[in-house]
């Protein structure tokens, strides 16, 4: 049967429900389609998508984030795609309505990442294996509360120096964690910044994200020189996604940062 619903940006969907062939163009969303077991209807990914391993590689390639092939996602005949504000660009999305039913999801912070799942849950006919989801991701959440304090940046990108700034998921999850963003009071979602703006914000403590730049151990004297009173540590990126990486960061959170 046809339904019709609203998307996270206010948008109206009509598509086949439940969808039986889904095209996923963000990882959080193919990662937390999978946890809703909806593995058979998922028939399309992005190359990104690499979560859950190794079930997810069965699933065809057929776009980056910033980038698709209209031609193969239109060979597929999903009866919707699922995509994500910040992920994917709006030219995608614009291009992808005019042949198919695009849901469009948007998760900024913690909350909206459960909303998200919610969602989804509500989209394809899997409330309850949403709900049961989100109540397991909060509950390891809740066990963090006080786990840390003090400062921290969260750095994502060299040449130029980049790090996640205010009304993005990394920096409420940071918050989450108990700590404060120095980076909030720059201009922007991702700033660029230079060695004084490093100086400037003096955070405690600096996460080097493993992703999308691959930074490991051998950056942190980089960083020592800049902030010689922080801690700089090497983070895994991917606990930072939403969705069902959620449930793996709570422990690797208490085991890293504690």
């Amino acid at each position: 049967m046809e339904r019709t619903v609203q998307d996270a940006l206010g948008r109206t969907v009509t598509y086949t429900y439940p969808p039986k062939r889904i095209v996923s163009l963000c990882p959080g969303i193919t990662d937390t389609l999978f946890a809703l077991e909806l593995q058979d209807e998922v028939i399309g990914r992005t190359r990104f998508c690499i979560h859950p391993s190794p079930a997810v590689l069965d699933v065809k390639a057929v776009a980056g984030t910033k980038d698709i092939k209209l031609d193969a996602i239109l060979q597929l005949k999903p009866d919707l795609i699922i995509a994500e504000k910040e992920e994917n660009t709006r030219d995608i999305v614009e291009a992808l309505e005019q042949h198919l039913p695009v849901y469009v999801a948007e998760v900024q912070n913690v909350q909206e990442a459960y909303t998200m799942i919610e969602n989804i849950g509500d989209v394809t006919d899997r409330r309850d294996q949403a709900q049961s989801l989100v109540s397991e991701i909060q509950e390891g959440f809740q066990s963090l509360h006080g786990l840390t304090s003090g400062s921290a940046m969260y750095v994502i990108w060299k040449k130029p120096y980049m790090a996640a700034g205010r009304t993005t998921y990394i920096d409420s999850l940071l918050e989450t964690l108990g700590f404060s963003n120095p980076v909030r009071e720059f201009s922007g979602r991702y700033p660029e910044l230079t060695t004084h703006d490093f100086q400037s914000a003096n955070p405690d403590l600096v996460l080097l994200a493993s992703e999308p730049y691959p930074f490991k151990e051998k950056h942190i004297p980089e960083f020592q020189e800049i902030l010689p009173n922080a801690s700089i540590l090497p983070i895994d990126g991917e606990m930072f996604w939403y969705g069902p990486r959620m449930l793996e960061a709570t422990s690797y959170f208490r085991d890293r940062l504690n």
